[in-house]
């Protein structure tokens, strides 16, 4: 589909002269149908020809314009994020920092509605910081995030510049120094979890090549589309040239549930659980580690003695939290994914506290805990909040625990043997086993 970009020129503002006003373009990309409702037709050109339009500074008459042997019309723009803006005007602007590019992939969906506006609003990067969403969606979906964009609109976010719009990962993720990949298809009724590997691993292959292709070198990578260890795995093996440090995916929704079920257990406020873990896979073989996590400073053993309950009872009330809000609410859990998403970026892009960790699924070359290598796991994790992280060293693993942590290893190692053709590595092969690992409310 091709799309449009717009812009419209800068309001003069009658109290700074030309040599004070500072541009910072603000654009939103519309498909064509949608473009079409609002504008009059443009000049014919090829069918795959990206359209950039866009008004002078000084005129308002359309203006043509020659790319690449073609000519096209620059047209008057539709929407606030076409608009330029005088950084200057503001006090508050003089100490912003430089436009960062984050891309949303699934941006149309249920997760992406609860967290493009906090994305927007700087509670993720900061007050400071100005940010263009290029939001990535499917033809099916081009419609619902067209009105996407105008919520955001309509929301008059300050620190939000730029809004594009596309089904073309190619073209999305130009420039990106953020990816959060959303997008992927749902586990119906019936499908194997081998079936899901492969469709999603496709989808994830593509976008993986896509970002090693258009994106900022060093960009960031947070894989939450199902099954996302795995997912995110493939989508590095497609990105040679990014670093393979640069890949996450979400296991934070469970350490935030983790942490609350500690939390009620031991009749204190969430805020009192620190140094928690979920080692391994997203799935039911995931391990909430209760014997590295402290309660008030304490170690969680000795604030709750009912030890039967921290082996069998709080793993699973972890695992089956999602299912249980399905029941309880008719719908899956949105909110709390988009909110786990936040903590996950936050915590990359803030200080660790003295002490404390989190969690994500990262790649295992060269960990200390004798995990094999090869694999998206998720492990102990600290920042000094320059988007990096490394692996905690100074934490207990105990027989129990290492025989759980390698039956998760096991099972990532069957899939990673399942997408052999999608990472190159040869032929796949898998042999998952009868046993149905997938999450409870994820189907």
């Amino acid at each position: 589909m091709a799309m449009a970009e717009l812009s419209t020129p800068q309001t003069t503002s009658p109290f700074l002269n030309s040599s004070s006003r500072l541009r910072l373009s603000s654009k939103l990309h519309l498909s064509n149908h949608f473009r079409q409702l609002l504008l009059p037709p443009l000049h014919t050109t090829t069918p795959n020809s990206k359209i950039s339009c866009s008004v002078s500074q000084n005129s308002q008459a359309p203006v043509a314009v020659q790319e690449n042997g073609l000519v096209k019309t620059k047209k008057e723009c539709y929407g606030v994020f076409c608009l330029t803006y005088d950084l200057k005007a503001e006090e508050e602007t003089r100490t912003w920092k430089k436009l960062i590019n984050i891309a949303v992939s699934g941006a149309a969906g249920m997760i992406s509605n609860h967290l493009l506006f906090k994305l927007a609003s700087g509670e993720v990067f900061g007050p400071d910081q100005p940010i263009a969403l290029k939001l990535l969606g499917s033809e099916r979906s081009i419609q619902a995030l067209e009105g996407v964009a105008m919520e955001l609109e309509d929301s008059l976010f300050p620190l939000l510049r730029e809004v594009d719009i596309g089904t073309d990962p190619n073209e999305v993720f130009q420039d990106v120094e953020w990816a959060i990949l959303i997008g992927a298809k749902p586990r119906g009724p019936g499908m194997e979890r081998a079936d899901l590997l492969d469709i999603n691993g496709q989808i994830f292959a593509e976008q993986g090549k896509a970002l090693n292709k258009a994106a900022s070198p060093n960009v960031k990578v947070l894989v939450v589309g199902n099954p996302c260890n795995t997912n995110a795995l493939i989508c590095l093996k497609n990105a040679p040239n990014i670093p393979a440090k640069n890949f996450h995916a979400l296991t934070r929704l469970d350490e935030n549930r983790a942490k609350c079920q500690l939390a009620l257990k031991a009749g204190v406020f969430y805020d009192k659980v620190s140094n928690m873990t979920i080692w391994g896979n997203h799935s039911t073989t995931q391990v909430p580690d209760f014997l590295n996590a402290r309660i008030n400073g304490l170690p969680v053993k000795e604030v709750i003695t009912d030890h039967k309950w921290l082996e069998e009872g709080f793993t699973e009330s972890v695992q089956k939290r999602g299912g249980l809000l399905i029941q309880k609410w008719g719908r899956s859990s949105a909110a709390s994914t988009a909110v786990s998403i936040v903590d996950a970026i936050k915590s990359l892009v803030t200080p660790t506290p003295e002490g404390d960790w989190f969690s994500s699924g990262v790649y295992t070359d060269g960990n200390p805990y004798g995990i094999e290598e090869g694999l998206v796991f998720s492990m102990p994790c600290r920042s000094k909040g320059d988007g990096d992280y490394e692996l905690v060293k100074d934490v207990e693993i105990d027989d129990y625990l290492r025989k759980r942590i390698a039956k998760s290893e096991a099972e990532l190692l069957a899939e990673k043997r399942c997408v052999a053709h999608l990472t190159g590595e040869g032929i796949a092969y898998c042999d998952l086993g009868p046993v149905d690992t997938m999450l409870p409310g994820e189907v």
